[in-house]
């Protein structure tokens, strides 16, 4: 019979790294909010949480390999690129989104994506604790679901 591995968010003892885009603060503050309260309400401990906030959302790859590089055991990615009248908010979400993947498979440190991408300022403030939930809460729970996915596997190969 194939083993299942269950989905836990338990945060005792995790140390988690959470990187933020200072662009559309007024978005990202409010995820910031709700993947705090995830941490807490998981268990993990305000010290072993790190903050670090960046310019824009181009920046939270690197934040997020140093976050890493630090000996976090999981970041939480949180930005918001709303859709402009030029080609650059392609390049910002595909250079975050790439990025993202590339620092969680070179390091083995999982991310929670909280990066919006949104056509207009209104849909991104309903997915920073609007009427569609708060995408920075769902990113937190994420990393943490990622983090004890890793545990289980660890402790089944030994």
């Amino acid at each position: 019979m194939a083993r299942v591995l269950t989905e836990k968010h338990g945060g005792e003892r995790r140390r988690i790294g959470v990187a933020v885009a200072r662009f559309n603060e007024i978005v990202t503050e409010r995820m910031l909010d709700g993947a705090l309260e995830t941490l807490a309400a998981h268990g993990v401990r305000d010290e072993d949480i790190t903050v670090t906030w960046v310019p824009g959302a181009f920046e939270l790859p690197l934040a997020c390999k140093w976050l890493a590089d630090h000996g976090c055991d999981a970041v939480v990615m949180l930005g918001a690129v709303i859709r402009g009248g030029t080609d650059h908010y392609e390049y910002v979400c595909g250079g975050v989104t790439d990025g993202a993947l590339r620092v969680q498979l070179e390091s083995g440190v999982p991310i929670g994506f909280g990066v919006l991408t949104c056509a207009t300022m209104e849909l991104a403030l309903a997915r920073a604790g609007g009427s569609h939930g708060n995408k920075g809460a769902d990113a937190a729970s994420a990393a943490l679901a990622m983090t004890n996915l890793q545990e289980q596997l660890r402790s089944e190969v030994r």
